[in-house]
């Protein structure tokens, strides 16, 4: 069983310095019926203008992943890591028992494009962490490329719950086969371009909640970039 999330549903705020999407409830949004999927908590696309950012502010009990797609991310924490997020780097937070950090896009020029995914942590009071690696782009050329996961194997970045997070890139005409454990859940999120996911279109910015499926077939028809949720 396949739900498809429309990106054209999502909650949206244009701020003018902040352009943002939210696939599920966040902030200001509520929709009682996408308040989240599974530990999947938040599934936000921004696009945030040159000079501007969000100033020092807090967090508890969450798993914070960022990835940018273009431009570039200024990172600051009360851990005191400052670092900037680029393309084809991902970040993880552990938000814990409380952090606070800062972003800021440190262009002049140039905006900044990026996801923000929450992810509910197995339990509550962890010790706040931060993580940031870079991935090789050319590994998520054509096939699943793991960036997080609970043992952080394969390289990938550590997460505190029963999830494996993976990215991929296809060209157009290229396709994917994936096998999903039918006891557990999916969720694909296409970042850009257009896909079809066992005969369902979907597009930049569409999202489709899977469950009860053991085979994926995806099929790009444009240059495209996705991620892919293994959650329990």
């Amino acid at each position: 069983m396949i739900h498809m999330r429309p990106a054209a549903a999502r909650g949206h705020f244009d701020h003018g310095w902040l352009d943002t999407f939210h696939t599920f409830s966040f902030g200001d949004y509520f929709d009682a019926e996408h308040s989240g999927f599974r530990s999947l908590r938040v599934m936000n696309e921004d696009r945030v203008a040159p000079g501007q950012g969000f100033g020092m502010h807090g967090h508890r009990d969450m798993e914070i992943v960022t990835l940018v797609l273009s431009g570039a991310l200024e990172h600051r924490d009360s851990l005191g890591n400052g670092e900037v997020l680029r393309p084809d780097e991902l970040q993880r937070m552990t938000a814990g028992t409380g952090i606070r950090h800062s972003e800021f896009n440190p262009s002049e020029t140039e905006p900044v494009h990026l996801y923000q995914i929450w992810i509910t942590p197995e339990q509550r009071g962890l010790t706040p962490g931060y993580e940031q690696r870079a991935f090789d782009a050319p590994a998520s050329e054509g096939r699943w490329q793991l960036i997080a996961s609970r043992d952080g194997r394969d390289g990938s970045l550590t997460v505190n719950q029963d999830v494996s997070l993976w990215r991929a890139q296809l060209d157009a005409g290229r396709e994917l086969h994936s096998e999903l454990n039918p006891q557990r859940f999916g969720w694909l999120q296409v970042m850009t371009g257009q896909v079809e996911l066992n005969e369902l279109m979907l597009a930049a910015g569409d999202g489709a909640a899977i469950s009860d499926e053991t085979k994926l077939l995806i099929c790009a028809s444009a240059s495209s970039e996705m991620l892919l949720f293994d959650l329990n």
